[in-house]
C-alpha cells in the first residue's frame, strides 16, 4: 500500500493541509517521501491515521493524542480498546433508535406509548440544576423542549454541527489569528447561533453567550473541548465570544 496525501486526505475524510499538520508536529509522518517530495502513506501510517481520528472522537487534543501513541505501541491492542469505546456508544445510539421506533409505532398506529421506554440512551438532564440555577428553569425548559423536539438525524446534525466548531477554531489558532479579526468573528457568529438553537432560542443572547463563554475558560468540563490542541484554546475561545457578545449587545 502506497498512497499520496491527497489519495489519504479522500479516503479519511480529511485535508490535505491537516494531514500536513499531523507531520510538522511529528503525529503522524509520511511512511516515505518521493523523490518529487510528495507524501506518501503506506498501511501503517494508515492503522495511525485511524488511531488518531477515533481518539479525536473522543475528545482527545493533539497533545494527548500524541502522549497515547507514544505509550502505546501495539496498535492491534489498542485499536480493541477503541473498539470496546465505539460498541458501548454504538449501544446508546441503538438503544434511542429503538426507542424512538418503538414511539413511531405508537403513534402511526393509536396505541398507548410506553412512557417507561421512550428515553432509553438519552441524558439531557445531566446539567439542569446548573442551568437552572444560571439561567432559570424556563430556559432549562426551552433547551428540553428543543432537543426532545429533534429527530435522529436532527441531534446528529447539532452534536456534528459542534465537532466541526471545534476543529474550526483549531484551525484558527493554527494560523495565528487573533480573537477579534473578521474571520474569528465570523466563527464566534457561528457558534453563538449554535449556542442559540442549543438553548431552543431563535435569538443570539449576548448576556448568556458572553456568560458561557466564560464558563468555557474557567470549567474545566468546559474547557477540554477546546484544548485538544492549544492550551490557551478555551481563554481563545472566550475572548472570541466575548468580543461578538459585546458587538451583539451594541
Amino acid at each position: 500500500m502506497d498512497l499520496s496525501i491527497k489519495e489519504v486526505a479522500k479516503l479519511a475524510g480529511t485535508t490535505s493541509r491537516t494531514l500536513r499538520h499531523y507531520d510538522s508536529i511529528g503525529l503522524l509522518p509520511p511512511s516515505r517521501v518521493g523523490s518529487n517530495g510528495y507524501r506518501r502513506y503506506d498501511r501503517d501510517a494508515l492503522v495511525r491515521l485511524q488511531r488518531i481520528l477515533l481518539l479525536r472522537g473522543l475528545g482527545l487534543g493533539l497533545p494527548q493524542i500524541r502522549k497515547v501513541l507514544h505509550g502505546e505501541q501495539d496498535d492491534a491492542a489498542a485499536l480493541a480498546r477503541h473498539l470496546v469505546q465505539l460498541q458501548a456508544e454504538q449501544h446508546r445510539l441503538q438503544a434511542q433508535v429503538v426507542a424512538v421506533r418503538s414511539t413511531l409505532a405508537a403513534l402511526e398506529g393509536g396505541e398507548e406509548i410506553m412512557a417507561e421506554k421512550m428515553f432509553e440512551g438519552f441524558d439531557s438532564t445531566q446539567y439542569r440544576e446548573e442551568v437552572e440555577e444560571r439561567w432559570g428553569r424556563e430556559a432549562y425548559a426551552e433547551s428540553d423542549r428543543w432537543w426532545r423536539s429533534l429527530d435522529d438525524a436532527g441531534k446528529r446534525g447539532f452534536t456534528a454541527e459542534h465537532a466541526s466548531l471545534q476543529d474550526a477554531w483549531d484551525d484558527v489558532q493554527r494560523r495565528g489569528l487573533s480573537p477579534d479579526t473578521a474571520q474569528v468573528q465570523e466563527l464566534a457568529r457561528r457558534h453563538a447561533e449554535w449556542i442559540a438553537a442549543g438553548a431552543g432560542k431563535r435569538q443570539r443572547d449576548p448576556q448568556m453567550l458572553a456568560g458561557l463563554a466564560q464558563m468555557y475558560a474557567a470549567d474545566e468540563r468546559f474547557a477540554a473541548h477546546y484544548t485538544r490542541e492549544f492550551a490557551s484554546g478555551a481563554r481563545f475561545v472566550r475572548d472570541a465570544l466575548v468580543a461578538y457578545a459585546q458587538t451583539l449587545a451594541g
